[in-house]
């Protein structure tokens, strides 16, 4: 008897829950949610629930958590690449530990394939609205066989990880929804890059939207609202093992939320306010023209209280002086005095710069400051240096290679150490 077959003889001839069933957290094996008798599972703080939905006008089916709210706020979906056509949907827990979605015409809608088969399963929504899967006699988090934080849909939770699982591979990323209506992944994406020293990126399509700028150990020079606060606290971290950013709840009685919003193109971060019953915005990027990757070309610097807002950094002047005379930044500048790389070449200080694109840069986080000046000064293909973590007196080193992109002022801006000819160390 094939898969399918053993899911439906299941979820019709043995318990599942329905509308009128005590709510309750856990699935266990052979048990199932069935769309038709709208039986949900309620996470034991009572703050999310599990179960099938349909999003916006749209009459299809989709199976995910949602905050339990009027209305309610989808934070996860399963099926967004799969919905059903109608109510016959069924979940069930299956005799191989894997969740398993089918429709009425038997086929396999959604699993979340477990690659080794679990004895004792038990499916638990938990109070942070992580869907989990585990062994029914272990709880702890790292022995989870399966979690729904794992594979994020547009909405960040408290405790979720946006990031790498280095050794494994697993790649957490965000993705808006194509439209109220619909839940499959729009072209509106978030996600942490690896190479040089791992930042965070908003993507539009294939094409790179808005940058976070790299961690410093207190937060990002390119983002100042992201600093201490009555409501959460965040952290990045960047290990052979994990690279990823989260942030936890100071109050777990407040409800929040981060969104990919595919119609502004905007990542928004919301609390519910219980008054108003209705949820507040409380920042989102990009926040201003600054904000977008790479207004003012190589070299430029953004200053959004300036006219016109891109600026060469001194030193500089514009590669297409036409175009950026016509507000078309986009070629950046260019040095006044090529670099010759021989005696004589030194650094300019910038200060309060979002630091730039760090896909081309090194990082040593034993290294002073002094040493990382002599490091860059000995590579001429080294064009700009600064301290890799600002806490205390600032240790480590950040070297870059290639052009220098996405600068901006910031309030939360750091030194950058620029290299520069002899002629225009004076500047």
């Amino acid at each position: 008897m094939d898969i399918v077959s053993v899911i439906l003889i299941s979820a019709n001839f043995l318990f599942f829950f329905s509308k009128y069933s005590k709510a309750t957290d856990t699935i266990v094996l052979s048990q199932s949610l069935v769309d038709s008798n709208n039986s949900i599972l309620v996470s034991n703080n009572g703050m999310f629930e599990f179960g099938f939905f349909s999003p916006g006008t749209s009459s299809n089916r989709y199976i995910g958590i949602w905050y339990k709210i009027d209305p309610a706020t989808v934070v996860w979906v399963a099926n967004r690449l799969n919905p059903i056509n109608d109510s016959s949907g069924i979940l069930i827990l299956d005799n191989t530990g894997n969740l398993t979605l089918v429709s009425k015409n038997k086929s396999v809608i959604w699993s979340s394939n477990l690659e080794k088969i679990v004895q004792n399963p038990v499916a638990q929504l938990l109070d942070s609205g992580n869907l989990v899967i585990r062994d029914d006699k272990d709880s702890y988090a790292e022995r989870f066989l399966w979690q729904s934080f794992d594979y994020p849909s547009d909405t960040l939770l408290p405790g979720m990880k946006i990031g790498w699982d280095v050794e494994t591979g697993l790649n957490r990323r965000l993705s808006a929804w194509k439209n109220l209506s619909d839940p499959s992944p729009g072209d509106f994406t978030w996600g942490i890059v690896l190479s040089g020293n791992p930042e965070g990126f908003l993507w539009k399509g294939s094409k790179k939207y808005y940058r976070s700028s790299p961690w410093n150990g207190i937060g990002n020079s390119g983002s100042p609202n992201l600093k201490e606060n009555q409501l959460y606290e965040f952290s990045f971290i960047s290990n052979e093992k994990e690279v990823y950013y989260t942030y936890n709840q100071k109050n777990r009685s407040f409800m929040q939320r981060i969104v990919l919003n595919q119609t502004s193109y905007l990542r928004e971060r919301y609390t519910w306010n219980e008054e108003t019953r209705t949820w507040r915005r409380w920042s989102f990027v990009p926040r201003d023209i600054c904000d977008g990757y790479g207004l003012c070309g190589p070299y430029g610097n953004c200053i959004s209280t300036e006219s016109p807002v891109c600026q060469c950094l001194k030193g500089f002047v514009p590669a297409s002086p036409e175009n950026w005379n016509s507000a078309d930044w986009s070629h950046g500048c260019v040095r006044n005095n090529p670099l010759k790389c021989h005696n004589g070449e030194g650094f300019v200080n910038f200060v309060g710069l979002k630091l730039p694109d760090t896909t081309s840069s090194w990082v040593n986080r034993s290294m002073n400051l002094k040493e990382c000046r002599a490091k860059c000064l000995q590579n001429c293909s080294c064009i700009a240096y600064t301290t890799f973590d600002v806490r205390a007196k600032g240790s480590g080193c950040a070297i870059w290679f290639g052009d220098l992109n996405d600068m901006r002022t910031s309030k939360s801006g750091q030194d950058l150490y620029v290299r520069m000819s002899a002629s225009d160390l004076g500047i």
